[in-house]
């Protein structure tokens, strides 16, 4: 049975990578949609479950680590024409603030940089709850969501469709499962 007792929850937290997902969707030729992952990242969280406006968020994304399935099209997001990984290895989060919604919901809003670029976020947040796992770890676990303008960090690479439109939408929706583990 999952811990609902946020003020049990107090303390400071590591992002378990090896379960959790930060991934996004991006339209693809006006038509479909591609799906895509981050494989190597790391984070923590501080909970407080007295004052949740007192937690606060951290997020580094290894740009390398990018996974939609396709080698071709990973290579091409790691390139000059997208994430210019060699000059910028690394997209970061950084909280600036946090709110409860009511119930289960919560919003933690931010500075996001890709590309150099820091821009405002807000990801809306859904807490799964918390349990202690078989090892003895204290696991707390979120749902998120949020949409950003790529063009808005500076990703403008774009190719016209003979039909009209663009083969890569400036829509991205992003998706976080997030698993953290309370520090000992």
């Amino acid at each position: 049975m999952a811990n609902t007792d946020l003020t049990a929850l107090t303390g400071d937290y590591s992002i378990d990578a090896s379960h959790s997902t930060i991934g996004f969707t991006v339209r693809h030729a006006m038509v479909t949609n591609v799906k895509g992952k981050f494989n190597d990242f790391s984070g923590s969280l501080h909970l407080d479950g007295g004052d949740p406006s007192a937690s606060t968020a951290s997020l580094d994304i290894k740009m390398d680590s990018i996974d939609t399935g396709s080698a071709d099209r990973d290579g091409h997001l790691k390139s000059a024409d997208f994430f210019k990984i060699e000059e910028f290895p690394t997209m970061t989060f950084r909280s600036t603030k946090a709110e409860s919604l009511g119930g289960e919901d919560y919003r933690i809003t931010g500075d996001l940089t890709i590309l150099g670029t820091t821009k405002p976020l807000s990801i809306d947040l859904e807490f799964n709850g918390s349990a202690k796992d078989p090892f003895g770890n204290e696991r707390v676990g979120f749902e998120g969501k949020a949409e950003i303008l790529r063009s808005e960090w500076g990703l403008t690479w774009n190719a016209a469709l003979e039909t009209g439109g663009v083969l890569v939408s400036d829509k991205i929706k992003l998706n976080f499962d997030i698993s953290a583990i309370k520090n000992a």
